[in-house]
C-alpha cells in the first residue's frame, strides 16, 4: 500500500472509531434524491468526472447515514393527502421527509510534479457541493448544506484508473460529509413560528 492511501485509511479508521461527545439520540430524516447539477463554472471535462461520483457516494450515504431513514413502505402519498403522510412521518419517528438536490459547485483534477521524487507526482483532486432541500409534502425550503474537498495522493508516472477513482471518491465523501453535517446542524435548530 502506498504511504499516501496508507494516511488516508489510517484518518479515515480514526474518525470513524473516535468516540463521540455528543451521545443524545439524533433526529431522523428522510431524503429523496432528485438530481446531482453541474454548475457552469465547473470545467465540461472536469463535471463529467465528478458527476457520477458524487451521485454515487451521496446515495451510498442517504443508504448507510444513521439520520437518514430510506424505506418510507406503506406511506400515504404526500400531494394527495399530506396530513396522513405528515402522521406516518410521526407515527414513524422520522422529524421530516425532503426532495434533496445536489450542485457540483467546483471540480478539477490536476497532476503536480514531486521535485524530491523522480518517477512519482501527486494527483490532487477538489471537490466542491451545495445540497438544497425541499419539503415533503409542499416544496418549501427545508435547508441547504455546502462541503468542500481536496484530497492528493501520490501516484506513479502513469496515473491507474483505480488511483483516480479512489482520489475522486475520497473527496466526494468528504464534501458529501461535510454538507450533510452541515444540512443536520440547520435542521437541529428550532424552527422559527410563522
Amino acid at each position: 500500500m502506498r504511504p499516501m492511501k496508507s494516511f488516508l485509511v489510517l484518518v479515515a479508521a480514526v474518525l470513524l472509531f473516535a468516540p463521540r461527545a455528543d451521545a443524545a439520540p439524533k433526529k431522523k430524516y428522510h431524503f429523496e434524491l432528485t438530481k446531482v447539477l453541474i454548475k457552469p463554472e465547473v470545467k465540461e471535462a472536469d463535471g463529467k468526472i465528478a458527476q457520477p461520483r458524487v451521485e454515487a457516494v451521496f446515495k451510498k450515504a442517504l443508504a448507510d447515514h444513521p439520520q437518514l431513514v430510506g424505506d418510507l413502505e406503506g406511506a400515504p402519498d404526500p400531494n394527495a393527502n399530506p396530513a396522513a403522510y405528515r402522521k406516518f412521518l410521526t407515527k414513524k419517528g422520522v422529524s421530516g421527509a425532503y426532495l434533496v438536490t445536489v450542485e457540483i459547485t467546483s471540480a478539477s483534477e490536476e497532476l503536480v510534479p514531486l521535485e524530491d521524487k523522480k518517477n512519482a507526482q501527486r494527483l490532487v483532486v477538489q471537490v466542491g457541493i451545495h445540497v438544497l432541500g425541499e419539503t415533503i409534502p409542499g416544496r418549501t425550503m427545508g435547508f441547504t448544506g455546502d462541503g468542500a474537498a481536496t484530497v492528493k495522493q501520490e501516484v506513479g508516472m502513469k496515473v491507474r484508473d483505480k488511483d483516480r477513482e479512489f482520489t475522486w471518491d475520497s473527496a466526494a465523501q468528504t464534501a458529501i460529509d461535510e454538507a450533510l453535517k452541515t444540512a443536520f446542524a440547520k435542521l437541529a435548530l428550532p424552527q422559527k413560528k410563522q
